[in-house]
């Protein structure tokens, strides 16, 4: 197959729909002009020219979160030329005003990618916005919405920054024998936390007065006979001090963190991995570039068909570029989709079965306490604490987690609940190429999370208030995991059965979970592992 009968063959199925179910192609709708004005004002940075993608590097690597980035970084200090194609935007990151804002309250399309219908939160309410290329796209399926990144860093921008690190037991339940837990422990995930920043909350912010939520959550779990433990995480506490003294803009401290932090307080992967990997000269990262389809030519080299969109979504061209070797993360759902097309449509022919399942939703739930307010005037977004234990005999962590949509302290209590639930889903794909998934629910995750809630909610009832709700995981998911699953459609370090030169190095790997806490640091630590071993064997 050459560039051209790739193009040709892929033009009908460009106009037929959007590229994933809900969002995530560039849509027929574009930002209407008021809004837009506004935009250019605010973020003039977004609307300059974008450059092209070369038509050929050696590597390709469509997404740049954290599989991409270490990816790109790691090539660029063996000597190797990539190209990472985003479809997101770059934003200022340390820009005072007019960087990443929105709190839930106030949110507007700085804050969703593309959003055409209202967005409903953790805390139920309805948030309507501007239709604009924001950062957190809201994907929505039958039975779960999945939360994931669209921005240069990827899901770096929109996470909360949690580090913890799975207990061996459960991640043996998962990989088995595919992944030495032992060398994870003492090479993988060191060197990752190394680069990323993680460390533990300092005691003179945690007594601060935007984390009297974060104390009140560690009283009310003792109370219940729970020992809570530190939590790693990537913020920069230096700059949420600064915060706190009104020496930088207000934001952590204010909940602020799932549509970005523009002040810098957040470690995010423009600031490590993707910096240092540009810094070679070796790597160049293409914001606004939206990969449709992959496939590959009869030379064996691998074809990209993509659209260059303006933050607006509007198509501004589409071409074809090729390289030899093509490294997907694009995320769990991004990852899948394009091998699922390329499996229907015949682009990359002979894909293992194994694409497209396995996929789950890390366990994910929440859950609020309603109190008497805790003595702070805001919450801050940094977590600080969390619990790991068994309830109705599911492993079970519960973070201390600030509450979406409460800048200020109104005496609610948010935890971010994850279990070791073996639930798992298949997807589909429809005549135009959209992902399918019908989300079974996690019975099992919603009663364990019933039962730690009214736990702790009774125990505190004495010091003011009781539950407030009992957990969401029904209906979304921050953590999508699984679709193209490390040892099933791929080999040991992700290389794509039957496809030489083809990797997923992204959460699509991880086998629907990540061992009942948060995946970003081992998504980063196995990509460290795989990438490391693809140099070593050249591929």
């Amino acid at each position: 197959m050459n560039r051209r009968t790739f193009l040709k063959s892929a033009a009908g199925a460009a106009v037929a729909g959007p590229a994933a179910l809900g969002t995530s192609s560039a849509a027929a709708a574009t930002t209407n002009p008021l809004a837009e004005l506004k935009y250019r004002f605010l973020v003039p940075e977004l609307f300059r020219a974008l450059p092209d993608a070369p038509s050929y590097t050696p590597v390709v690597i469509i997404g740049s979160g954290f599989g991409g980035a270490v990816a790109a970084w790691r090539l660029a200090q063996a000597g190797v030329k990539s190209t990472v194609l985003e479809r997101g935007s770059r934003w200022p990151a340390a820009n005072a005003w007019r960087g990443i804002y929105s709190p839930d309250s106030g949110a507007d399309g700085r804050a969703f990618w593309r959003q055409t219908t209202p967005f409903t939160g953790v805390t139920g309410d309805k948030v309507s916005t501007d239709y604009f290329g924001g950062v957190l796209d809201v994907t929505k399926f039958e039975g779960i919405d999945v939360w994931r990144a669209a921005a240069v860093g990827g899901g770096s921008v929109v996470y909360t920054g949690a580090h913890p690190i799975p207990e061996q037991g459960h991640f043996q339940h998962l990989f088995g024998g595919t992944v030495d837990y032992a060398d994870m422990l003492t090479r993988w995930y060191p060197r990752a936390a190394g680069v990323l920043g993680s460390s533990t909350m300092p005691d003179d912010i945690y007594n601060s007065g935007p984390y009297s939520h974060s104390r009140m959550w560690d009283a009310m779990v003792k109370r219940a006979g729970f020992s809570s433990q530190l939590l790693p995480s990537v913020w920069d506490w230096n700059i949420m001090r600064r915060e706190m003294s009104f020496g930088a803009r207000q934001s952590a401290t204010v909940s602020e963190s799932n549509y970005g932090n523009s002040n810098g307080v957040k470690r995010g992967l423009t600031t490590n991995y993707l910096a240092y990997a540009e810094a070679t000269g070796l790597s160049t990262i293409y914001s606004g570039h939206e990969v449709v389809e992959i496939g590959r030519d009869g030379s064996g080299r691998y074809l990209v068909r993509v659209q260059k969109v303006a933050v607006t979504g509007q198509v501004l061209s589409t071409r074809v570029i090729s390289c030899d070797r093509l490294i997907l993360s694009a995320g769990s759902i991004g990852t899948t989709e394009l091998l699922m097309r390329a499996r229907q449509r015949g682009t990359l022919p002979n894909l293992d079965d194994q694409i497209g399942k396995g996929w789950g939703g890390n366990g994910d739930s929440t859950t609020a306490w309603w109190f008497n307010p805790t003595g702070g005037v805001t919450q801050g977004a940094a977590p600080r604490s969390l619990i790991k234990t068994t309830v109705e005999g599911l492993p079970l962590t519960l973070e201390n987690w600030f509450v979406p949509g409460f800048a200020l302290d109104m005496g609610v209590i948010g935890s971010l609940a994850m279990t070791l639930d073996d639930t798992r889903a298949d997807f589909g794909i429809s005549p135009q190429g959209n992902l399918t998934l019908k989300w079974p629910g996690q019975p099992s995750t919603t009663a364990a999370v019933k039962a730690i809630n009214a736990k702790i909610a009774a125990t505190s009832r004495g010091a003011g208030g009781g539950a407030l709700s009992t957990g969401s995981s029904e209906f979304f998911t921050a953590h999508p995991l699984g679709g193209a699953v490390l040892g099933k459609a791929t080999d040991n370090y992700g290389r794509v059965n039957g496809h030489p030169g083809l990797y997923v190095m992204d959460g699509a790997l991880l086998p629907g979970n990540a061992g009942a806490v948060n995946p970003a640091i081992t998504i980063t630590a196995l990509a460290e592992r795989n990438i490391a071993e693809l140099i070593a064997r050249g591929g």
